[in-house]
């Protein structure tokens, strides 16, 4: 997996964030806990950066474009990934879901993503259309 140091700092912030979501839920099935090992691990997450993970706030008081673009980055390394499980994009869509958005935000933003070479474009320029997926969704 390649990123860019702004974007490693931002899909870790964005990890940290659906892990305490987690974390924070009375039953977790393994098969999550399986996934967000897995993608710790793909970010070499080190004990510095769990330590404070008590502390991490929470996404419910961030405005729809910062929830979306939390979504995004998590989209986006389960792209980069070249190895999608539909465990990941369940993950994925119950973080969505708990951020306040419908179960197709992350099947529509990760088809943007697959489909954006096709189109021409970078899958980074996704990012950019998050004002229009927000629209789209009536979140904006």
């Amino acid at each position: 997996m390649f990123l860019n140091e702004s974007d490693t700092v931002s899909v870790k912030k964005s990890y940290l964030h659906i892990l305490s979501l987690f974390l924070d839920r009375e039953d977790i099935k393994s098969k999550y806990v399986k996934c967000l090992l897995k993608w710790g691990m793909h970010l070499r997450l080190d004990k510095y950066d769990l330590k404070d993970l008590d502390t991490v706030e929470r996404m419910t008081n961030e405005s729809q474009e910062r929830k979306a673009e939390a979504i995004y980055h998590l989209v986006y390394m389960i792209y980069l990934d070249n190895k999608v499980e539909d465990v990941e994009l369940e993950v994925a869509t119950i973080y969505a879901e708990a951020l306040g958005f419908n179960q197709s935000f992350v099947s529509e933003l990760f088809k943007s993503l697959v489909t954006a070479p096709a189109d021409g474009a970078n899958p980074r320029a996704v990012r950019e259309e998050i004002s229009d997926f927000l629209r789209l969704h009536g979140k904006k």
